[in-house]
């Protein structure tokens, strides 16, 4: 999963890129140092060493660009230290499970990580890279979390810095030196060996605890459909302020959908989308098929082969949903345009997925409208299918993917089937959704 994230923090928003891999249980906040930012190459490419891990990463501003400009910020490691844990605790609650936390340093921004640490025992591990502790002298002794110090073996003065903070130091502790590196560990393979030694720093400390925290964390029950719209739309209020419109997949994604147009004052339009079903077992999809001027229509191949489906079945299949297709939009509509998607940010929305085919149409369907950024936003599905759909959007946003999935239904108290009659209500426009509905 890859998302720009705005962590709020004082007055502020801080940018912020989150990657997490696949069945990631451990997450690593980088904290740059000096003169640097979240687009720094160098934590950067230790970031994707991590990744490669298996760990997850922010990379993100501790300051603005205002607050950057003034020298006395950029070395405030209370201060610093203060948005690390801003973010920390932000995340946290973004996430709502067990992720275990570790901090990556640089430079000051060590000594943000191992201040923040100091006041927060549940910091699974800290690494400093070319880092200055010594800057967090009073804090170094109530640090709790294992800590690596890596410093460059030409990195004259510094190593002497590091080697004192390390004696300060009362929790499990190493101190590596890479040879040939100066500050900045410019030097061929030294950055690389550095990424390695953190890799293997956060994997030894971060999976013991991650996997004590999951065990304790359940999947969530959403109470229903508005609970779960509510939920996405925090992860998504960074969009508040863009041209964003919001499509609900009928029937059961429009209630969420409302929800998450409502609060970021966005139009809200549909996109239907059948499935096409095996003969005899229409519950079992063969494919999908989208509405739009030029019908799309996505097939399981591998169901089709394994039951022989016909041609001719599949085709009049497709002419029977094609025609469900045009009654529902029609009924849904009562009249109305459809909103223009081209060049805007378009947020696709369901109530959950389950293998993802009809979902994949509707993206497939959208992209065809040229949007500006396409996201999809669902509050549950099986990580496989997620991953499945990885490239069908540009970003893809799920509260909750549980290891034993059956049905979407499992995962809401309220799973009401929704009327056609509650679809039209919550797609007509009101009074109170006029500036939305014209933006």
């Amino acid at each position: 999963m890859s998302e720009r994230l705005t962590i709020p923090s004082d007055d502020v928003f801080l940018a912020g890129e989150l990657e997490i891999p696949r069945g990631a249980t451990s997450l690593v906040l980088f904290a740059h140092g000096s003169g640097s930012s979240r687009l720094s190459p160098r934590n950067r490419m230790v970031a994707a060493a991590l990744n490669r891990a298996g760990i997850g990463t922010l990379l993100f501003d501790l300051l603005t660009e205002t607050e950057a400009a003034d020298r006395d910020n950029v070395f405030d490691v209370d201060f610093l230290a203060h948005r690390l844990a801003d973010a920390t605790r932000w995340l946290r609650e973004y996430f709502q499970n067990g992720y275990a936390i570790g901090y990556f340093g640089a430079s000051t921004g060590a000594a943000a990580a191992l201040a923040a640490a100091a006041h927060d025992p549940s910091v699974g591990a800290v690494v400093s890279r070319g880092g200055r502790p010594d800057l967090a002298l009073r804090d170094l002794g109530e640090v709790r979390s294992p800590t690596l110090l890596i410093v460059g073996g030409a990195d004259y003065g510094v190593i002497e810095l590091n080697e004192k903070a390390y004696r300060l130091l009362r929790c499990e502790k190493s101190l590596k030196i890479v040879p040939r590196a100066t500050h900045l560990f410019e030097e061929p393979g030294t950055l690389e060996e550095a990424a390695r030694l953190a890799a293997d720093w956060f994997k030894r400390h971060l999976t013991e605890r991650a996997e004590d925290s999951f065990r304790a964390v359940e999947t969530r029950v959403f109470t229903n459909r508005e609970e779960a719209g509510r939920m996405l739309a925090r992860r998504l209020q960074a969009l508040r302020h863009d041209v964003v419109v919001v499509l609900g997949i009928p029937r059961g994604g429009v209630p969420v959908a409302r929800i998450v147009a409502d609060e970021l004052g966005a139009p809200l339009g549909i996109m239907v989308v059948r499935k096409l079903g095996a003969p005899g077992q229409p519950e079992l999809g063969i494919g999908a098929v989208v509405d739009g001027d030029n019908p799309r229509t996505i097939f399981n191949q591998d169901v089709i082969a394994g039951l022989g489906v016909t041609n001719e079945y599949i085709e009049a299949e497709i002419s029977r949903q094609l025609a469900e297709v045009k009654r529902r939009n029609a009924l849904y509509s009562g009249g109305r345009p459809k909103i223009p998607l081209e060049g805007k940010i378009v947020i696709v929305v369901d109530d959950g997925i389950a293998t993802g085919s009809s979902v994949r149409a509707a993206l497939r369907g959208v992209r065809r409208a040229k949007p500006k950024r396409l996201i999809l936003a669902v509050p549950v599905a099986p990580v496989e299918t997620i991953v499945s759909l990885q490239g069908e959007a540009d970003e893809i946003i799920c509260l909750e993917t549980p290891p034993n999935f059956y049905a979407v239904g499992q995962f809401y108290r309220d799973f009401h089937q929704v009327a056609d009659d509650e679809v039209r209500r919550l797609l007509a426009p009101q009074p109170d959704r006029a500036e939305a509905a014209h933006g």
